[in-house]
């Protein structure tokens, strides 16, 4: 076998066939919402509750914790989101894309330090604060919770939340054995990236035309 294949997709010679085809299904359709979320388009929702609801049932099974409540509280917050960005604010506009203000940065600091508390005695619950994975887990799930409600409400600064945790996360995937979903976070990196650029580029716009 070829070496490099082996260094990157060997961890799934003792997976079941079923597993790995519901993570590569779940990765595509993570790549499209986030892809309908850089586009500001509304999509971004349907297609991530499909990639969370396959993620939870898979990290359940690999008793990857952190990662699975993440996941789970994507689909909450994705409903939540669908709800936001459908709202009409007028007769002919939906809610925009805003800068997050003082009392949002107040609650995203409360969603960090509790995220970090209750992650924490999870695994202590469990019995799973057994390795430097664990200390991991429980910064990127804080990470991703703050980002994750900051884009249900439609605020330029979720895309910086999501690079930090896309970034944290390449490395951390392919540690525990998850090269696609690890190639997942990669290109979500660039992609929040230019996310970041385009819903800028937006506000900017709308600020001029007002």
């Amino acid at each position: 076998m070829n070496p490099i294949f082996e260094f990157l997709f060997g961890q799934y010679s003792g997976y079941e066939l079923n597993d790995v085809v519901l993570e590569v299904i779940a990765v595509i359709f993570g790549f499209i919402s986030v892809w309908c979320s850089k586009e500001n388009n509304v999509f971004v929702f349907p297609t991530g509750i499909i990639s969370t609801v396959i993620f939870v049932y898979l990290l359940f099974k690999w008793e990857l914790l952190g990662d699975m409540m993440i996941n789970a509280y994507y689909f909450i917050m994705s409903l939540y989101g669908w709800y936001v960005w459908t709202l009409k604010v007028d007769k002919l506009n939906v809610t925009p894309i805003t800068r997050t203000v003082s009392k949002e940065k107040k609650v995203s600091t409360i969603i960090f330090l509790v995220t970090l508390l209750f992650v924490y005695l999870v695994y202590q619950f469990f019995d799973k604060w057994t390795s430097w994975v664990a200390y991991v887990d429980t910064i990127t799930t804080a990470i991703f919770f703050v980002g994750m409600w900051l884009m249900a409400r439609r605020k330029l600064e979720h895309w910086l939340f999501w690079i930090v945790g896309d970034l944290i996360s390449v490395p951390l995937y392919f540690y525990k054995g998850f090269t696609f979903t690890s190639l997942q976070y990669l290109g979500f990196t660039f992609i929040a990236i230019y996310g970041y650029i385009a819903w800028k580029k937006n506000i900017n716009s709308n600020f001029r035309t007002a």
